[in-house]
């Protein structure tokens, strides 16, 4: 097996520009993913893995051998190459190198009656991650983001997700190409708006259905409002007109879940 114990060895500082920058992600087409739950969810999520690094102080080889199967490349590393390469606080000794997956609104694979979310132009790396894993709670069958603003792969999105990322379908688009998706799929869509808008739960989102929202600052953009098969508004009862996108999608996911007896 083999060893790297230098942060100056050229393989771990091309890991380090993944973490830390979109453009090396993209050139790449990889991303790097830490956490040993993590890890089984992407493998679940069908994520192909090249690489695995781990520390033999915090997880044993035993452990990496029951995760791989000894069919991913797996390298042993010290502790001053994991603490470079580690992004989070808490750490369990294992990261991956991961490619991405094509986030085509065509490989979206939708069951007879679809309830997805729509989110336009999240920024906050924190907000996704809260999103994708309120629709892997709910089981939605997938998640797009419309002219999206951040690198899906972003480390910030891969550790908020607690793995919501790879148990979900995800795919991205500008919103005339969504639109235009959910027309030919025959797909109501609901815009969460305080423009011409009725009450959330007085609609029947009970046929093949997509929540859409937007962002806390603008909200959505005149193309989905003028589009919507309706547009729809959370009522509020106190001193602030929003709250935040993630408990706001929560709020009419559920009432869509409820509405069909959480299939």
């Amino acid at each position: 097996m083999k060893s790297i114990t230098s942060i100056q060895n050229p393989f771990i500082k091309s890991l380090v520009l993944l973490q830390e920058k979109a453009k090396a992600r993209k050139q790449s087409g990889t991303f790097l993913i830490e956490g040993l739950r993590e890890i089984e969810l992407a493998i679940q999520g069908g994520y192909a893995l090249e690489t695995i690094l781990f520390l033999p102080e915090l997880i044993s080889e035993t452990q990496i051998t029951k995760l791989t199967d000894n069919r991913i490349h797996t390298i042993e590393i010290n502790k001053d190459v994991y603490q470079k390469l580690a992004y989070r606080d808490t750490t369990e000794g294992i990261i991956a190198v991961a490619k991405t997956k094509s986030t085509q609104l065509s490989d979206l694979k939708l069951s007879d009656n679809p309830l997805i979310l729509i989110a336009e132009a999240p920024e906050k790396p924190g907000n996704i991650g809260a999103l994708l894993r309120t629709a892997d709670a709910a089981h939605l069958d997938a998640v797009i983001i419309a002219n999206p603003k951040s690198d899906l792969y972003n480390p910030n999105i891969v550790r908020s997700s607690v793995g919501g990322l790879f148990t979900n379908q995800i795919a991205t688009g500008t919103t005339t190409e969504i639109i235009a998706f959910l027309q030919s799929k025959k797909i109501n869509f609901y815009c969460a708006t305080l423009q011409n808008a009725t009450p959330y739960h007085k609609q029947d989102y009970t046929a093949p259905t997509a929540l859409v929202v937007g962002t806390e600052a603008t909200g959505l953009t005149q193309e989905w409002r003028d589009h919507a098969t309706q547009n729809i508004v959370i009522p509020m009862q106190g001193a602030i007109d929003s709250m935040n996108v993630s408990v706001a999608a929560a709020v009419l996911i559920f009432e869509a879940k409820r509405q069909r007896n959480f299939k």
